[in-house]
């Protein structure tokens, strides 16, 4: 390994260490806005809901384990995950499954947004 590649790969660790250093547990970074529904050794299951403007589940950037989220409400939402962004329309009742992620996601929309979000705690983080 040259000297060039070795910084290289050091820069981009640190680029990956600083990124899930900033990362948190979605419910400690915005608990006002979340409710347990049920927890155990297999799953916690959230109730979510966030106004127009706010973060949709959870503020800034976050990390969940992998879940599946059943969206109870219809949503317009903004998420930025590696660096791109996307805008993402969806319906109330489409439920979705989300390998564990580090992201951050906005309501852009002008309603609302509430979600159940099952986190499934075997699933690596």
């Amino acid at each position: 390994m040259t000297a060039k590649s070795t910084i290289l790969a050091l820069a981009g660790l640190g680029a990956a260490v600083a990124t899930n250093a900033f990362a948190q547990d979605a419910m400690q970074v915005q608990a006002q806005s979340y409710r347990l529904v049920l927890e155990n050794d297999k799953v916690r299951v959230l109730r979510f809901s966030a106004k127009p403007g706010m973060g949709v589940c959870g503020v800034g950037i976050h990390s969940h384990p992998g879940h599946v989220t059943v969206m109870l409400t219809p949503a317009k939402v903004r998420v930025t995950q590696g660096g791109k962004t996307r805008m993402i329309d969806v319906k109330a009742g489409d439920a979705f499954w989300e390998p564990p992620v580090t992201h951050e996601v906005e309501n852009y929309g002008g309603a609302e947004v509430r979600s159940l979000i099952i986190e499934v705690k075997d699933a690596p983080r």
